[in-house]
């Protein structure tokens, strides 16, 4: 039997009391009611003490007021982050769709849970819980009658449309973890990705549309799985009404979905069972399937949407992410639909079909919170203030920010534009491997200090330190190191797939006894956190991590040179452009294949036609030390 919320509608309910924080008097309850439990705790600053110093009792009393269980945890949990050991809420048992559809079903079924903005405007498509609800269980009930089974893994290679988030909600649905691919990749990396995550099922759509271009991605999917023999069937829905090749192989999703039934039962899943696998890149030349799990990676998802964000019921949440990344699954997915909340699923491009789209988007569909990469503000200031200003966007309270440190130009222009000086700007430090955000200017006091440029503030549970080289930390403020957390927290991610000795390796030998997130800060005089950048061979670019030993790869793959190296380096230089062209008819590595700009924050790159020495290896700390005191080459 399903254990219902302590309210009838509990997330009605949180908002309406939630509305209320900014009044002078502080209700502590009203801001979160299971605070209402804990002794001691009468602000904000008590809060973020009492989820440190208390972190168990935080974690199970939000975990019991904001999920739905089949039954109880009894265990909060058993972590040691010297030892790769995470688990959350053992003895628990839930389902994710459940959480995300049936129980605002329950209570809201009219309500509009996605908005699919669609790549021409004005076209966008709305879908209440009710038809999401249908829409992922008929396809849950065809993945179980086509041999899908609790356990498996099933890739997803689509765009950002309603049949991919119930792609994503069915597979939790049944008990299938889902392997989300960025359907801007290569059919090589696709195919990477499919074997690596052993998947027999992959779901695509015919073609993609983004920014007034076709994209041929059941073509892409058909080449990747030539190199997959796990794969025994493709599930094609259809976004545009061009006809495709299908082969034995195919499945008609749409069709075959009418044929099921409305009803599907869910599947009672462990906390820590698998729900999603999601690959990012490293500093070798294998991306890391990291891998989250069910109950902490909800609960951490919607509580950091809920409060970074300030969302409210009857928000509008327009998050431009795409869904092949960690901000699409947190918080245009799974954030949002368990928080009952209404989210916009973008489609194009910021700047298609001209560099006024978001903000016509903002007017069009009442957005309320937005949330974008630096790249994308920094590339629509420069066309100028009259692109907002044609529109209005008074709806808007909360701008955020994601995937890179913004700068404070564009910090700037985005708050006193875009924000017209009245919304907080949210810039949020996370990554694929948090699962959520970890640090931010809110949740805050209402009139709290924001420094453009500063994440600045952990988020409840979460306990950034900085460490020196021998490991040794920090305590003093204005000071600068590599960035470590020092207590789990729900979201985390709990291994690499089928390597949990890189997992260990990655991130918890570097500095025993604390989680090293890869990145280096500096904390400010006041203890505010700013990030510094990557410490290890991985160039972020609006969020998406390249490993150097991919770019290398296919620079070395194209142009037949002896050797070559990119180099991350300091993030004060920003302005080295780089201009590669891919031959349609070679698959290149990780990259998909075509002309495209990237600026990164590196020099790339040395150049040689001979080898170094004698085992063909080039000796990348001395060209990094060259680029950073010589500035050219």
């Amino acid at each position: 039997m399903w254990l219902r919320c302590t309210s009838k509608c509990v997330f009605a309910s949180l908002s309406r009391s939630y509305n209320n924080v900014l009044s002078r008097s502080f209700n502590i309850a009203a801001f979160m009611p299971e605070a209402a439990g804990f002794e001691g705790v009468s602000d904000r600053a008590a809060l973020q003490e009492f989820s440190l110093s208390n972190s168990d009792h935080f974690w199970a009393a939000v975990a019991r007021h904001r999920l739905t269980w089949i039954s109880p945890f009894h265990t909060v949990q058993d972590c040691d982050l010297s030892r790769g050991r995470i688990k959350w809420f053992e003895g628990g048992k839930l389902n994710v769709s459940v959480n995300c559809l049936d129980r605002h079903v329950h209570t809201c079924p009219e309500k509009v849970a996605l908005i699919w903005e669609r790549d021409e405007p004005g076209s966008e498509v709305k879908v209440t819980y009710r038809s999401l609800l249908d829409m992922t269980c008929r396809l849950g009930n065809l993945l179980r009658r086509r041999g899908v089974k609790k356990g498996d893994c099933v890739t997803i290679y689509m765009p950002p449309c309603p049949l991919a988030v119930a792609s994503m909600l069915a597979c939790a649905r049944i008990g299938a973890a889902h392997n989300v691919v960025f359907a801007g990749f290569s059919a090589e990396a696709l195919a990477e990705r499919i074997r690596d995550a052993q998947s027999s099922t992959v779901i695509t759509v015919n073609q993609g549309v983004r920014g007034g271009r076709v994209i041929e991605l059941k073509k892409t999917v058909d080449t990747a799985v030539e190199g997959c023999p796990s794969v025994k069937q493709v599930f094609v829905a259809m976004r545009t009404e061009n006809p495709v090749v299908m082969t034995d192989r195919d499945v008609s999703m749409e069709e075959e979905m009418k044929l099921e039934d409305a009803v599907c039962e869910p599947a009672a899943m462990d906390s820590e069972d698998v729900l999603f696998l999601l690959y990012t890149s490293g500093s070798t030349g294998k991306p890391k399937g990291l891998v989250h799990t069910q109950a902490g990676y909800l609960l951490y998802a919607l509580l950091t949407h809920r409060y970074v964000f300030s969302y409210h019921d009857g928000d509008v949440f327009g998050c431009v992410a795409d869904i092949g990344w960690i901000t699409g699954h947190s918080y245009s997915v799974y954030g949002p639909l368990a928080n009952g909340g209404t989210t916009v699923l973008f489609e194009s491009t910021p700047v298609y079909p001209n560099p006024g789209r978001y903000w016509e988007m903002v007017q069009r569909l009442r957005i309320n919170q937005f949330y974008g990469a630096p790249t994308a503000i920094r590339l629509l200031l420069k066309y100028g203030d009259h692109w907002v200003h044609k529109y209005d966007c008074s709806t808007l309270k909360t701008l955020g920010s994601v995937g890179e440190p913004i700068n404070t130009e564009a910090w700037e222009w985005y708050h006193r534009v875009v924000g017209d000086g009245r919304c907080p700007v949210v810039d949020t430090w996370w990554q694929t491997e948090t699962g959520g955000i970890c640090i931010a200017p809110r949740p805050s006091d209402p009139d709290a200090e924001i420094v453009p440029g500063m994440a600045m503030r952990p988020f409840f549970g979460m306990k950034p330190v900085l460490v020196d080289g021998e490991g040794k930390l920090l305590t003093s403020n204005n000071t600068s190191g590599p960035l470590c957390l020092a207590q789990p927290w729900p979201g985390m991610a709990r291994t690499i797939h089928n390597n949990h000795q890189r997992f260990i390796e990655t991130y918890c030998q570097p500095y025993p006894g604390y989680f090293f997130t890869g990145d280096g800060a500096h904390r400010s005089e006041e203890g505010y956190y700013q990030i510094t950048g990557r410490l290890d061979d991985v160039i972020n670019v609006s969020g998406h991590r390249l490993g150097t030993a991919e770019i290398e790869d296919v620079v070395v793959r194209l142009y037949d040179f002896k050797a070559f190296i990119s180099i991350n380096v300091s993030q004060w230089w920003k302005k080295s452009t780089v201009k590669w062209e891919y031959s349609s008819e070679v698959y290149a590595s990780q990259m998909c294949i075509k002309t495209f700009m990237v600026t990164f924050y590196c020099y790339c790159c040395c150049l040689f036609t001979t080898a170094c020495n004698e085992c063909n290896k080039i000796p990348k700390q001395w060209c990094q030390s060259f680029s950073e005191n010589d500035k050219t080459f």
